[in-house]
C-alpha cells in the first residue's frame, strides 16, 4: 500500500515501457498524439526535476519499432533496455536499474496499460517492495475498458494513480522555487492546453510581458506566480 506521501524530486524516479509506434498503433483509449503529448511533457518534466529515469522497449526490431523520436530527444544520451519479456520487472537490466536509481517510489507510463503495466507494477510491488504511482494519460489500453478495468484493478493492489500534470506540479510544489519555475512554465504552455493559453494571456495581457514566439527569448519571471486551479 502506497503511504500518503507527496511526490518530491527526492523521493522517486521514474520508468518509461514501451512508447513505440506498434504498440500505440493498439491504444484504442485515449487518441494517440494526446498520448505523446503527455508522454513528452512527463519526460520534460522530469529532466526538469532531474527524476531518475529509466526507459525500456520490447522486441524493437522485431515488432515493436523504434521508441518516440520525441521521447528520445528529451535523453538523447539515456541507454535503452531491450527486452523479450512482456514484463519488465522479468529482466534484471532493469531490476538493475531501479535499484541503482535508489527510490522506493517508481512512477510509471507505458504501453499497453493492461499488459505491460499491470505485470510491472504487480511483481515490482510483490517482489521489490516499490510503492508504485500510475500516470494514467500517459499511458494507453488496446480499449477504453481495457484500460480502465485494469487502472481500477491496480488501484484496488494498491498502485496509486496519477496524471502527468498532476506529477509536474507536485514536483513544483511551491511557485517561490525560481529556479524551475520558468521550465515548469515553458512545459505548460507547450503540452497544457488550455492552462497553457491561460499562462501565456496572463502574461501578456495581465503582466504586460511582451509576446513571444514558441521557441523565442526567455522570458523573464513574473512578479506574480501563475497558479493552476
Amino acid at each position: 500500500m502506497n503511504r500518503p506521501d507527496l511526490l518530491t524530486p527526492g523521493n522517486c524516479q521514474l520508468i518509461f515501457i514501451d512508447h513505440q509506434p506498434q504498440m500505440a498503433f493498439g491504444v484504442q483509449s485515449i487518441d494517440r498524439q494526446t498520448l505523446k503529448n503527455n508522454v513528452v511533457a512527463l519526460a520534460k518534466s522530469a529532466k526538469v526535476f532531474d527524476i531518475p529515469v529509466t526507459l525500456t522497449t520490447v522486441e524493437t526490431e522485431s515488432f515493436s519499432g523504434h521508441t518516440y523520436p520525441e521521447l528520445l530527444a528529451v535523453f538523447p544520451d539515456h541507454q535503452i533496455l531491450e527486452r523479450t519479456s512482456m514484463n519488465s520487472w522479468d529482466d534484471q537490466k532493469v531490476r538493475d536499474a531501479l535499484a541503482a536509481n535508489g527510490q522506493r517510489k517508481v512512477v510509471v507510463s507505458g504501453l499497453w496499460t493492461e499488459v505491460c503495466n499491470n505485470s510491472f507494477a504487480f511483481s515490482a510491488m510483490a517482489e521489490g517492495g516499490y510503492e508504485i504511482f500510475m500516470v494514467a494519460d500517459a499511458s494507453g489500453g488496446t480499449t477504453k475498458e481495457a484500460h480502465d478495468y485494469s487502472m481500477q484493478r491496480m488501484i484496488q493492489a494498491g498502485v496509486a494513480p496519477v496524471t502527468w500534470q498532476q506529477v509536474l506540479l507536485e514536483w513544483q510544489r511551491d511557485w517561490a522555487r525560481r529556479d524551475t519555475y520558468d521550465a515548469v512554465m515553458d512545459i505548460v504552455r507547450e503540452h497544457s492546453g488550455a492552462y497553457g493559453m491561460g499562462v501565456d494571456y496572463a502574461y501578456t495581457m495581465v503582466h504586460k510581458a511582451p509576446e513571444r514566439v514558441t521557441h523565442g527569448p526567455r522570458l523573464e519571471p513574473v512578479a506574480a506566480p501563475i497558479a493552476a486551479e
